[in-house]
């Protein structure tokens, strides 16, 4: 057995050796015993150094992105970790992690669902279709991931030169989402058999939930650890700030995140006061106009033009649960697939102007919930999104009577 590498120049001269042999063919399996004779463990910037290298000296960015997955195989468990910059909770480092978990959760409970599929001796049924995709809708929630790393996380890193793996990364994330929107055409194959479904899972489906969870490992050993060391906290706070605009990913953090020197500047005190909205009839500060839609006895949606959750009141006593995740979500997403054609169909009559409002009631937990949507227009007809409206009704049900305002006391 050869010594190991200790030198930084001769380490990474030997890593892009290394990678050069995946480019001509040689086996990830002989690639990677090689790696581990000779490298054991490798600072994960120095795999950075040596991406950006191979662009610089001309190996198409192309060609590297087919190699992507080999090479990430070869440096799986052997990527040094040992120097990480720490952060604290809330932080868009956290929170990238913390969605991971999330997603990766998801993918292993595709794996079990298509295993279990194989296994039985009963057709493939109605249930487990509507059950995969909805997990496979869940999945393509990983779509908001990876927006903000693209819009958020990768410019500032492609000023500081490092314009190699993001581009790289970014080519791998249209793969996925290519996959993932392949997945949940093919589960929408009306009478889809068995045996072609589970044929398909060998072709798209596994690979999608492994594209997904290739990633999370190719951010938290590589992506990560090299921005933590590149960005500043005033680059990760404008990071931070941005993030809610293009939403969470299966996970609403709970910690609003900010820099000390946020927390005790001037700034921070003027950032929380605004000045008020006017509409045609009044104005609000935000203050009052947040308290006044949580105050209202009812659960609000909004849903804009291009189908994506934008809004949601916070009011005490929510009828159904929501969370800060389902924000640039699609609506028919955050739907069970079985009633994914329902809402296809409302918004459609919203946007033709065949309809205004869709009323609904249910039974919940013993109680009758009136739910409705209604079509937002502006002032030329022109269609700018829907809003969903939930209402506890039960205790209007059983009024009789008056009961004048002359009657209120304590």
């Amino acid at each position: 057995m050869s010594e190991l590498i200790n030198n930084s120049t001769e380490r990474k001269k030997k890593l892009k050796e290394l990678i050069l042999k995946l480019h001509s063919g040689e086996s990830e399996q002989k690639v990677r015993q090689e790696l581990l004779v000779s490298l054991s463990q490798i600072p994960y910037g120095e795999v950075v150094e040596v991406e950006q290298e191979l662009i610089s000296e001309g190996l198409p960015e192309q060609e590297i992105l087919k190699l992507c997955d080999a090479h990430s195989a070869v440096l799986e468990g052997n990527v040094d970790l040992s120097a990480i910059k720490q952060y604290p909770d809330g932080h868009p480092v956290d929170v990238l992690v913390h969605e991971n978990k999330e997603l990766i959760k998801v993918a292993d409970n595709i794996k079990e669902l298509v295993t279990d599929i194989a296994n039985s001796n009963e057709p493939v049924g109605e249930t487990n279709i509507f059950k995969l995709r909805g997990l496979f809708n869940s999945l393509f929630d990983v779509d908001k991931h990876y927006q903000r790393k693209e819009y958020l996380l990768f410019p500032f890193l492609e000023k500081l030169g490092i314009t190699g793996p993001p581009k790289v990364m970014w080519g791998k994330h249209d793969e996925i989402r290519e996959l993932i929107k392949g997945s949940i055409e093919l589960l929408q194959t009306p009478e889809i058999t068995k045996d072609e479904l589970l044929a398909s899972a060998e072709l798209i489906l596994l690979p999608a939930i492994k594209g997904v969870v290739d990633m999370t490992r190719k951010e938290e050993e590589i992506l990560l650890p090299m921005s933590l060391d590149a960005l500043t906290e005033a680059d990760w706070y404008e990071i931070h700030k941005q993030s809610l605009e293009i939403g969470f990913c299966l996970y609403d953090p709970q910690i609003d995140w900010q820099p000390e020197w946020i927390q005790n500047s001037r700034l921070h005190e003027l950032n929380k006061t605004s000045e008020n909205i006017q509409l045609p009839s009044g104005s609000f500060s935000v203050e009052e106009l947040l308290a006044i839609l949580n105050t209202l006895p009812i659960d609000m949606t909004f849903v804009d033009k291009s189908d994506k959750v934008k809004y949601f009141s916070q009011g005490e006593e929510r009828i159904f649960q929501r969370n800060r995740a389902i924000l640039n979500r699609d609506v028919r997403h955050c739907h069970p697939p079985a009633s994914a054609h329902i809402v296809d169909k409302i918004i459609d009559d919203f946007r033709t102007g065949k309809a205004s409002r869709a009323p609904f009631r249910i039974s919940k937990d013993g109680k009758m919930i009136h739910i409705e949507y209604f079509a937002l227009r502006n002032d030329k007809g022109e269609y700018l999104g829907t809003l969903e409206v939930s209402h506890n009704v039960t205790v209007y049900r059983d009024l009789e009577g008056e009961q004048r305002i002359l009657s209120y006391s304590k």
